[in-house]
């Protein structure tokens, strides 16, 4: 895992507890477990876009 250990990962999560405190940490987590969530759906959505022209530009064309 990016050539971390246990005791990296806990200096790590120690410093994180100490910046952050133990209260906010569940906010944090929920927090990027949704945007890693999002970020996958995003993925998994079609790649196309609807680039036709709406109602309203279509009249405006006409009108010009």
């Amino acid at each position: 895992m990016f050539g971390l250990g246990l005791p990296e990962l806990l200096v790590i999560l120690l410093i994180i507890m100490v910046i952050f405190g133990a209260g906010k940490l569940p906010e944090i987590g929920a927090g990027l477990g949704q945007g890693i969530r999002n970020f996958k759906k995003a993925m998994r959505e079609a790649k196309e876009i609807d680039v036709t022209p709406s109602a309203e530009e279509k009249s405006e064309k006409q009108e010009s």
